[in-house]
């Protein structure tokens, strides 16, 4: 079996990621002792200025899930992050695994898409369709 692992993403592997990416590492670590954790910051995918850190993904390693369904397992996430998703922290991903479930298949689910775009990307649509229609009346 693996030893412990933590990795830590900012815009990449490897990085050290902003204040938000690091207290997201600090308190999974402290509340549920992983042995393998991934933070994935994924703003700059959904539109937000750079430095946002609004929203992230979670791989999540941790013995503390035994026994647990996907519920329970996302509730205990949840908890460690109540303050930064009561604030800063607008959407999270959860991959959250036992020991022997990594052990047995060690990849990370691909980020999801995102669906919706900014606020600026509505407004920026919205501004030239009525450039478009006021062109089309004269």
């Amino acid at each position: 079996m693996r030893g412990p692992l933590l990795a830590a993403a900012g815009g990449a592997m490897g990085g050290p990621g902003g204040p938000l990416a690091r207290a997201i590492r600090d308190k999974l670590t402290a509340a549920l002792q992983p042995t393998h954790l991934e933070v994935r910051d994924d703003s700059p995918r959904h539109g937000g200025p750079p430095g946002a850190e609004t929203h992230f993904g979670v791989l999540v390693v941790s013995g503390r899930f035994a026994g647990l369904p996907p519920l329970q397992r996302h509730r205990l996430v949840h908890e460690a992050l109540r303050d930064e998703l009561a604030g800063p922290l607008h959407a999270l991903q959860i991959v959250a695994r036992t020991p022997e479930q990594w052990q047995s298949d060690p990849r990370a689910p691909p980020a999801p898409p995102c669906l919706g775009g900014s606020k600026r990307d509505k407004e920026k649509k919205k501004k030239e369709e009525e450039e478009e229609e006021a062109a089309g009346q004269q």
